[in-house]
């Protein structure tokens, strides 16, 4: 928000200068991110008036001035702007003076003596417009020195305001500020009560009340459209960023940056019969004022009149409805839109509109009638016309709930003694209604302040008033407790530095992805859709980690990288009925070479069984294992799933051809993503007793479906072996002559020992056979011929 610190002190007036007002703003959480002059330095500058006027001898495009400041002498002025002419106002910059660019000297300009020079705007750093002189209004004071007169000497400050605050998005909204915060008096513009002198009116129909519960419509007959703004218009929206349009427009934008209530004007003879205010319907087009031709959609909300849509509700108004040069009458509305309406509408439309921005984070509902009346005067004293009265259509406004601040709690908050008598101070110079009942305060937010819905909102106020700058700095005073850590337990940190020490490198990436990439990378037709998404393509959210994987190998490929090792330790987002999970997901890609480049290790592209060597070593303890399976993103021969217990936590396997032909991917890369919080337990080493007795070895083959995966088999028989079952070891897997089709032998190593004595051939038979049996129950396997 952007403003002239003159303005502002038309509303309220603290003795304070310009830094100290800034100052005291930010420290009331209203960031001040800009203060500049209204225009650069220079001196000796004055209004002047062309009285005569001729030709240069010498110079075609020149033309030699008499120019009068008031005090008798005529001062001789060369000139070759265009729109000079006899009676004209200007400022004339006399001999002398410095200017932003420029030192004037008495000269001769092609044989002619000139005594100083006739300025346009853009010489005197005003503005851009360098077409011409700046003319002046036929009343400005000859001689009056043109800064004071043109009120230069002013400062634009620029708040760099949070979402919350759309009550500080006007000019009466800071001084209620700068009023509460410094204590000046406020002085909000005075509405005289203005007479109705024509019965003209349009009927309003509220379609969808619960979107647009206040609509408040006037006609103003008559106007003269061809009327100037005034010069204090024109300069107030300029000092705000705005350009001046046309009277009517400007109007407009002047109430609405002085009491933050966005209005519009419609051309009332291009407007068919009454206004509705509806929802959109299929097949409806607009043209907007910025001549963007917009598809309406049934979640738009249109003002309509009786052949259809006129204007976006809360954004722009229409083309064909706007007003012209040929404009009379108009129809000025005024209305209250629920923000939930108009949020993300602009942005996705791609419009830049100040009033969506003002609608988007809530308006003064309790004002809109107050703006529209305001609205009438301003066009009424710039292009005259006739008064009809307010047409207002009413439904169910947002109620404001009582909000209590206790004492205690402010105190406890804040750290400092907080009276009562303080907190009713504060509240009263911020305009909020309250109720007391012994400590406790009960406050009625009013109609501009759609921030104020908690306690803590309320103890940000006393804060803020109060002074952040002032609350004393202590230290905490509490007892500190290491908590305990389990060491079954793998933290995040852990995860990250065992996949660090293998090589790998930690990216961070949106979890906004292009929707292209759920369809590819997850079979997902259905993702979870964002209502106000960051970019256009950015637009769902990602149930799985391969898609920024892969962009970010992009990424380092076009930067000539031509090994990769990156992972992300990142969630994703993933429908639950009517609810959502968020899962915490560990993912990682290998691409290059297996091994850095070097003389000593022959050149090898990584392939999946590197990746699952790099996932055996990190999840070692968690006792994970793979299992063949089908993903959408990965080769259907080279994809695995990782299985713990019996269930899925994860996935690996070699990028789908198709993707790495569709991604541009000269080789195919192996990635993987596993479920965090499903291996975060895992077996804590535990110490054994050495063995003084001899070590049995026996070799156990067995003959199981080929489905059977080895490392699961292999899993199950640890987890079922008996005490003296040492380590069993997978050494041998064979198809062939002697092993039926479907079928495969997996020969293991069973190391069998005793710390107490040395084993029987019983003992170790008795074991051998009851590991044979979960082979035989469990995978309907058999010992081997």
């Amino acid at each position: 928000m952007k403003f002239s610190e003159r303005w502002l002190r038309t509303f309220a007036d603290p003795a304070l200068s310009t830094e100290e007002l800034a100052h005291a703003l930010t420290m009331a959480g209203l960031e001040v991110e800009a203060n500049e002059p209204a225009a650069p330095p220079f001196d000796k500058v004055v209004v002047g008036e062309i009285v005569a006027m001729s030709r240069h001898p010498n110079a075609d495009r020149l033309n030699i001035c008499q120019v009068s400041t008031g005090t008798g002498a005529l001062l001789q002025v060369v000139c070759g702007a265009p729109n000079a002419r006899v009676g004209m106002k200007a400022p004339l910059a006399q001999v002398g003076a410095t200017l932003p660019k420029i030192q004037i000297e008495a000269s001769k300009l092609r044989g002619v003596d000139s005594q100083g020079m006739l300025c346009s705007a853009t010489e005197l750093g005003v503005s851009d417009d360098s077409s011409g002189l700046l003319a002046l209004a036929s009343d400005a004071p000859l001689g009056v020195n043109f800064r004071e007169y043109w009120q230069l000497d002013d400062a634009l400050l620029t708040l760099k305001l949070t979402p919350n605050r759309g009550d500080c998005l006007s000019i009466l909204g800071i001084a209620r500020e700068v009023s509460a915060i410094t204590g000046a008096r406020l002085r909000a513009p005075e509405l005289p009560e203005l007479a109705v002198t024509i019965q003209d009116r349009l009927g309003v129909e509220l379609r969808n009340p619960e979107a647009c519960p206040l609509y408040c419509g006037r006609v103003v007959g008559g106007i003269n459209v061809g009327a100037k703004t005034p010069w204090w218009i024109v300069s107030r929206l300029e000092r705000s960023g705005l350009r001046s349009i046309s009277p009517v427009v400007d109007a407009t934008h002047y109430v609405m940056l002085e009491i933050g209530q966005p209005t519009h004007a419609f051309d009332l003879g291009k407007l068919t019969g009454n206004i509705h205010v509806r929802f959109g319907r299929a097949g409806e087009r607009l043209v907007v004022l910025n001549g963007d031709d917009v598809e309406i959609t049934p979640d738009l909300l249109v003002i309509a009149d009786d052949a259809g849509p006129v204007a976006l509700a809360g954004v722009m108004g229409g083309l064909s409805s706007g007003v012209s040069d040929t404009t009379t009458d108009l129809f000025l509305e005024a209305a209250f839109f629920e923000p939930k309406v108009i949020t993300g509408r602009a942005r996705r439309l791609g419009i830049s509109s100040d009033a969506a921005h003002r609608f988007e984070r809530g308006v003064d509902f309790g004002a809109t009638r107050a703006a529209l009346d305001r609205l009438t005067q301003v066009i009424v004293e710039i292009c005259g016309g006739e008064v009809g009265p307010i047409t207002q259509a009413r439904s169910t406004l947002p109620s404001r709930k009582p909000v209590v601040v206790r004492l205690a709690r402010a105190r406890r908050v804040l750290g400092i003694e907080l009276t009562k008598g303080d907190v009713e101070s504060v509240l009263g110079r911020l305009g909020l209604p309250f109720k007391m009942e012994a400590d406790r305060f009960e406050v009625t937010p009013p109609t501009h302040r759609f921030d104020i819905e908690i306690e803590e909102d309320l103890i940000e106020e006393l804060g803020r008033i109060h002074g952040f700058d002032s609350i004393p700095a202590t230290l905490p005073i509490a007892e500190q407790m290491i908590a305990a850590s389990s060491e079954g337990t793998s933290g995040d940190s852990q995860l990250r530095a065992q996949l660090v020490a293998r090589g790998y490198q930690e990216v961070i990436t949106f979890s906004f992805v292009p929707r292209a990439w759920e369809l590819d990378f997850a079979g997902q037709d259905q993702p979870i859709e964002l209502a106000n998404p960051i970019a256009s393509h950015l637009e769902v959210m990602r149930s799985q980690l391969f898609g920024s994987l892969v962009e970010c190998l992009q990424q380092n490929l076009r930067r000539k990288r031509a090994r990769v090792r990156i992972f992300e330790l990142g969630r994703s987002y993933l429908k639950d009925g009517a609810g959502y999970r968020q899962p915490l997901r560990l993912a990682g890609l290998a691409y290059g070479g297996a091994t850095p480049e070097q003389w000593g290790t022959p050149a090898r592209w990584v392939d999946f069984f590197d990746v699952k060597g790099d996932i055996a070593g990190l999840l070692v303890r968690a006792g994970v294992v793979t299992a063949p399976a089908t993903h959408p993103a990965f080769h259907p021969g080279k994809c695995a799933q990782l299985r713990l217990g019996g269930t899925q936590v994860g996935w690996l396997g070699e990028l789908h051809p198709q993707w790495r032909q569709k991604y541009e991917l000269p080789q195919a890369p192996v990635l993987f993503e596993i479920d965090v919080e499903s291996i975060r337990q895992h077996a804590v080493p535990t110490f054994l007793e050495h063995s003084r007795f001899p070590l049995v070895t026996r070799d156990l083959a067995v003959v199981v479906p080929e489905k059977v995966a080895a490392g699961e088999l292999q899993a199950h028989l640890w987890a079922h072996r008996s005490p003296i079952v040492h380590d069993i070891v997978l050494f041998d897997l064979y198809r062939g002559k002697g092993v039926a089709a479907g079928e495969k032998s997996l020969a293991f190593r069973v190391l069998l020992q005793d710390t107490q004595k040395t084993l029987t051939d019983a003992e170790v038979e008795i074991a051998l056979q009851a590991l044979l049996e979960q082979v035989r129950q469990k995978y309907d396997g058999r010992l081997r011929d």
